[in-house]
């Protein structure tokens, strides 16, 4: 059995993702690191959640800080930018740098995201980054029916699925959507 340190965003991206490690025979840790998530209420909710997770699926957890001043450092200028683009990216980059230092910290040989079960993610972009790293195994969790997996065990272990991203930015994008 191999260890993974998977980042993980959210309860619902990280429930088929975890799942599938576990079926194929990892070990699983989860680092819950989200310094874009705003409000830090949102932050408390999600982490909530994905400590329900982990008590599910019997795996550990490690809570990252909430580093918000330091992602909004990371993607100052980039505030107008649309959702997807070159904002989104520089959030990737971020989490993906911190998720690499905590592995080389912790020791472990691989990581993963869960970032990519969204449909709203480009995976590639994302593989582009972690491969950055060389500690980073890519998995496309959206593939094999994931994100409709991730969709059926929110329902089934009732758990919190946010109506946005993360940050203010796409907060703000989904508000105007609604009002229209």
């Amino acid at each position: 059995m191999k260890d993974i340190l998977l980042h993980i965003c959210c309860a619902p991206c990280g429930s088929a993702s975890v799942e599938r490690l576990l079926s194929e025979d990892w070990r699983v840790t989860l680092y819950y690191y989200m310094p874009n998530i705003y409000p830090l209420e949102e932050w408390e909710k999600r982490k909530f959640y994905i400590e329900k997770l982990a008590q599910h699926f019997g795996v550990q957890l490690l809570v990252g800080e909430y580093e918000h001043d330091f992602w909004r450092e990371q993607v100052k200028g980039l505030e107008a930018e649309k959702e997807g683009g070159i904002r989104c990216h520089s959030c990737f980059k971020t989490l993906l740098a911190a998720t690499a230092k905590k592995t080389e910290e912790l020791g472990f040989e691989h990581f993963a995201t869960t970032l990519t079960i969204s449909p709203h993610k480009n995976s590639a972009v994302i593989k582009e980054f972690g491969e950055q790293y060389t500690t980073y195994t890519h998995y496309d969790f959206k593939k094999k029916d994931g994100y409709k997996r991730s969709i059926e065990l929110s329902k089934e272990l009732d758990l919190y699925r946010q109506c946005y991203c993360a940050c203010e930015f796409s907060m703000n994008t989904r508000k105007k959507e609604e009002t229209k």
